[in-house]
């Protein structure tokens, strides 16, 4: 079924739109929204009447708004049903291939990758960017901790959570994935431990494997982290770095108390162990509530990761480390042994949008938390016999099943168009198949069809008609 824009419902997401010419910022403001994701694909557009009632400019004015779309491909006018929107190129352009590359896997939901679209900003901030680039073309290029700029804006980040970080304590790089393997490969060597928790993200770990370094899970049960495990692990094992994601774990959704993060960091500190600290989702709690103090106010040794793929958008990839003072040498010789320096545009964009306040990040968090209530609620009404809890922000629901079934389940949801991730790809030691991480990163259109298919292919699984089970997916995020 295509979708139907209303002349009301755009004259609110255009607002108050430049009027010099009117006809131009019409045809600016739409592509902004279509570029934000605020505004679908193929949709088919007010006609011209009704948005010249609606927005109360005359009717050249959408006429020719609407004309300057097509030209630059952003629309396409059908003779007798209307003008639709579309990206230049088509969709086919978009479809990533090498993490989808099965058959019919272009029309597919997508839910085995927890990351957002562009929240409405990110073209803005590119824009900008470009006209600040000059001004770098005549160096070099390469910033193995980062542009001045950019690492001044992430630290000011930390000033205001309370947490004084000076600009030289931050490098950045190229995701948060790429900040775990400098890591990894600046302070493990083959055969030391490494504790992590179990659910997890799993890429994350496998970067700490990367470099020989021997996983040691420690469990994050279903009402979160039991210290008193912890405390044993860290004395059991010795581990030289410990992984935790206090901030919305992925993908549990807890988030860690203060007071928790204190008695976390008094054990880590007796086994003389150091913190690695992923805070990719901190950025996003979804409820206006005040966050924890960041962990490395408890633990000043402590190693955090940032990212902004969840906050901003993952096509920047770009991702930060910061670390005490006298590691950060450490850290500059393990970087360069990867790689030089993160992109300068992207840099640049990260920039303009940490400096530039906080609308981007409210918007981004209204979208993601009205996303969050519509799964939630179909997932409650379409399959009552699933557990989760209502994470208070992050990306997605961890789904406890009725019985083991999570992988048959997978499989059956695949085969009807729709993929998540089973709960085995977030375990260290293996189990958790009665689990299954559920995103809520796409349109509210899509998550309800989705949970349409999954309870659909949880009724075939729970009567024992499965499909022959596919090969594991590659995940991302």
């Amino acid at each position: 079924m295509t979708p139907t824009i209303g002349a009301s419902r755009m004259a609110t997401l255009v607002g108050d739109f430049d009027r010099s010419p009117a006809y131009a910022g019409l045809a600016e403001a739409i592509r902004h929204l279509l570029t934000d994701g605020r505004l679908p694909v193929e949709a088919r557009l007010p006609s011209e009447r009704e948005l010249t009632a609606a927005l109360a400019v005359s009717r050249t004015t959408v006429t020719r708004a609407y004309a300057a779309l097509v030209e630059a491909g952003y629309a396409e006018a059908h003779r007798g049903s209307g003008t639709f929107t579309r990206v230049p190129g088509g969709r086919a352009r978009t479809h990533d291939r090498a993490l989808l590359p099965r058959a019919g896997d272009a029309d597919a939901i997508d839910l085995n990758c927890a990351a957002p679209v562009s929240p409405p900003g990110i073209q803005q901030a590119y824009e900008a960017a470009v006209a600040d680039l000059p001004a770098y073309l005549s160096g070099h290029g390469y910033y193995p901790a980062g542009l001045p700029r950019l690492q001044q804006a992430i630290a000011a980040t930390y000033d205001a959570r309370g947490l004084p970080t000076d600009p030289d304590q931050v490098m950045v790089t190229a995701g948060a994935l790429s900040a775990a393997s400098i890591v990894s490969a600046a302070f493990t060597a083959p055969g030391q431990r490494v504790l992590v928790e179990t659910p997890v993200y799993p890429n994350a770990t496998e970067s700490l494997r990367h470099h020989g370094a021997r996983l040691v899970g420690n469990p994050v049960d279903p009402d979160g982290w039991d210290l008193a495990v912890v405390a044993a692990g860290l004395r059991q094992h010795a581990p030289t770095l410990a992984y935790l994601i206090p901030d919305f774990q992925n993908p549990t959704g807890h988030l860690m108390p203060d007071e928790q993060r204190e008695e976390y960091a008094h054990h880590l500190r007796r086994a003389r162990t150091v913190a690695l600290v992923d805070e990719a989702h901190q950025a996003l709690p979804l409820e206006g509530q005040g966050m924890p103090r960041p962990f490395a106010s408890y633990a000043a040794d402590t190693i955090t990761l940032g990212s902004a793929s969840k906050p901003y958008w993952g096509g920047l990839r770009l991702g930060w480390i910061r670390a005490p003072h006298r590691m950060m040498d450490r850290l500059t010789r393990a970087r360069i042994s990867l790689d030089l320096g993160a992109p300068v545009l992207e840099q640049l964009v990260l920039a303009h949008l940490l400096e530039g306040g906080s609308d981007v990040l409210e918007h981004h968090r209204a979208r993601l938390r009205e996303q969050r209530d519509v799964l939630a609620a179909a997932i409650s009404a379409r399959l009552p016999e699933w557990r989760f809890r209502l994470p208070g922000g992050g990306l997605a629901l961890w789904c406890e099943l009725p019985a083991d079934r999570a992988v048959e389940l997978v499989t059956e949801a695949e085969r009807r168009g729709v993929i998540v991730a089973p709960g085995p790809v977030f375990a260290v030691e293996g189990g958790l198949n009665r689990y299954v991480r559920v995103p809520w990163t796409r349109s509210v259109a899509e998550l309800e069809l989705a949970v349409d298919r999954l309870a659909e292919a949880w009724a075939a699984v729970s009567q024992g008609r499965v499909s022959v089970p596919s090969r594991s997916r590659v995940m991302v995020a």
